[in-house]
């Protein structure tokens, strides 16, 4: 039996991370010593290890939950939709790649202008490939990593705080 900590740190984890993980059901230990200490067996560990490999992958922790509780075939449904989200992922980040590839051949040819505006920077992602949809992705992730960074960004285009505002709202909205 392997008490909280020790379990814990056999997998990088806090221990909040565990307490969290029992209150939610996600991985109940096994027993409690006499003092009442949480204890987790061998099952446990598995099922842990298991929970972790699922959260590198990026699922969220409801699909954790229904892989393990195997419901309606959630395996496949919950595997095959991560799949295709890292697809998308992928491709956004191969059209970042492309355009900054983009961006640094025309400024090694000495075009690249002083101040890249709204509409310079809308035509640069469409060169490279960018949809609409892909565009708003991009500010979604740009959103999430780097808020004000994006803030700032989008304010160095020339875009009004107004507008701002609203793309990055847009940007959490989804």
């Amino acid at each position: 039996m392997f008490k909280i900590t020790e379990l814990a740190r056999k997998f990088g984890l806090s221990r909040s991370a565990l307490l969290y993980y029992d209150h939610i059901g996600l991985l109940t230990p096994s027993g409690r010593s006499e003092v009442g200490y949480r204890l987790y067996s061998s099952n446990d560990r598995d099922r842990l290890a298991t929970i972790c490999s699922f959260r590198q992958a990026g699922l969220t922790i409801e699909d954790i939950r229904r892989v393990l509780s195997m419901e309606e075939d959630a395996n496949g449904v919950v595997l095959q939709r991560r799949m295709r989200e890292l697809g998308e992922e992928i491709r956004t980040l191969q059209n970042q790649q492309h355009l900054l590839g983009k961006m640094l051949q025309i400024r090694s040819l000495g075009k690249l202008p002083v101040k890249i505006d709204k509409q310079a920077w809308i035509e640069m992602l469409s060169a490279a490939g960018m949809d609409e949809a892909a565009m708003k992705r991009w500010h979604i992730e740009f959103e999430h990593r780097a808020p004000e960074a994006h803030h700032q960004f989008l304010l160095a285009l020339g875009i009004s705080e107004a507008e701002t505002f609203l793309i990055r709202k847009q940007s959490v909205a989804t």
